[in-house]
């Protein structure tokens, strides 16, 4: 795993799942790219934590690095797992709950 938060990660092969750990009922999140264009953060989630409802104004591309999750959308429950992805549509209502501990990316591009 990668410790230091600030080290420049630009022009390196790394596994994404390697660059957060995960902490006894937390989430953790690792910032990998922040532009005005959009942003790529790595999570972990320890079983039973998540995110609650809420709505961003651009799609939302999660992908499963580890484990497994639980993702609303507009009421509409989907398990997602590990080499697994879905897109989150702008404006509308999601969540996401760990089912078992997971880590994802989380890819938004603003338009």
């Amino acid at each position: 795993m990668i410790k230091e938060k600030k080290e420049d990660l630009r022009g390196k092969a790394l596994k994404a799942r390697d660059l957060v750990g995960y902490d006894k009922g937390a989430v953790v999140s690792r910032t990998i790219i922040e532009k005005k264009t959009g942003t790529v953060t790595i999570f972990s989630f320890d079983k039973g934590q998540g995110l609650s409802e809420h709505t961003a104004p651009f799609d939302a591309m999660v992908e499963i690095l580890d484990g497994e999750a639980e993702i609303i959308i507009s009421g509409k429950s989907h398990t997602v797992k590990a080499g697994e992805f879905i897109i989150m549509p702008a404006n509308k209502p999601h969540a996401l709950k760990a089912v078992k501990k997971f880590k994802m990316a989380l890819i938004m591009i603003r338009s």
